[in-house]
């Protein structure tokens, strides 16, 4: 038996003809944060309904902690949390009356026992002061953070995420963050989609990306980066002196293409790995060419999501 904390094998979704999910397969392992990506239509919500045990698909196996979603998803939703986009709030009960309710429906204990868990979860979300408040006073990103509290109330061993950070502010966003990794470090796996892409790279231990229901790649983020094609990265260095030398040098090397003076600095394209990147600055010393500056940007999620729509209609990418 596998270790994953997610186990998703052979999964497809149609809706008629509908293709939403592809015989999609991937496995999660526990402790991690990972990230599902991918423009709007790639299947990620349905793969989400799916493992909340809200929607069967057309054929598939799910194991979620080991427990078979659809053989028992009474277990499964004991060991799961979930928190879809825009989960509804009552407007008429206070933060601490919303979350004592589903603490009692997740059979928690007495009063005294749920009112400790309430305000554990509280905490956890930095919602504290808000305890006493009614929920339609609320901000979104606080709601939106009272409702991962209500996720978390049972202890849940998976964390399904959709869109956690929708109408969160930068701070509450780094309080999600600092939340989710807390999570994960006390053995908890979380898996988590979002536009808010430059969150999910901070955030995520490792992802996949997926484009009209089918997996195109997953793995760390470097490892996605590959797969998809996006190894290359802009490279500026700083030479003092010999300038010119430097660049005509660079222009001889198989894995660098477009080298330009820009702003004094020389940039350029560079496809090689770490190591042989670490190989070219030693060439550069070894010329005894002065090294002042070396920096280096990679493709963001930006671009590589720009990458997988533009390339929805080529078959290149279908794997």
């Amino acid at each position: 038996m596998s270790s994953a904390a997610i186990q998703i094998k052979d999964l497809r979704v149609d809706y008629g003809d509908f293709v939403a999910v592809d015989d999609v397969s991937l496995e999660v392992g526990a402790g991690e944060i990972f990230g599902l990506v991918g423009p709007n239509g790639a299947g990620k919500t349905s793969t989400f309904r799916v493992l909340a045990t809200l929607m069967e698909p057309t054929y598939g196996s799910v194991r979620l902690a080991g427990v078979d979603i659809f053989e028992e998803p009474e277990a499964a939703r004991r060991v799961m949390g979930y928190m879809p986009d825009l989960a509804p709030v009552p407007s008429d009960l206070k933060v601490w009356e919303f979350l004592d309710f589903f603490a009692e429906a997740h059979a928690l204990g007495s009063a005294g026992l749920r009112r400790e868990r309430v305000e554990e979860c509280l905490g956890q979300v930095n919602l504290l002061e808000k305890r006493g408040v009614y929920c339609q006073t609320l901000s979104r990103g606080q709601t939106q953070r009272l409702v991962l509290a209500k996720t978390l109330l049972h202890r849940p061993r998976v964390l399904i995420l959709d869109e956690p950070a929708s109408g969160m502010d930068p701070l509450s966003r780094r309080q999600l963050r600092l939340a989710l990794r807390g999570l994960a470090a006390g053995g908890a796996t979380v898996i988590v989609s979002s536009h808010i892409l430059s969150e999910l790279a901070e955030m995520c231990t490792s992802l996949c990306v997926m484009q009209r229901g089918r997996l195109l790649a997953s793995g760390t983020v470097d490892e996605v980066r590959g797969l998809l094609g996006r190894v290359e990265r802009t490279v500026s260095v700083g030479v003092l002196e010999r300038e010119a030398e430097a660049l005509a040098w660079l222009e001889g090397r198989a894995q660098v293409a477009e080298a330009q003076r820009v702003g004094g600095r020389i940039t350029f394209r560079w496809s090689g790995d770490a190591r042989e990147q670490a190989g070219l600055l030693a060439g550069l010393v070894r010329e005894e060419f002065l090294v002042c500056a070396w920096e280096e940007q990679k493709s963001s999620f930006e671009e590589i999501l720009m990458d997988v729509a533009a390339a929805a209609e080529t078959p290149a990418l279908e794997v």
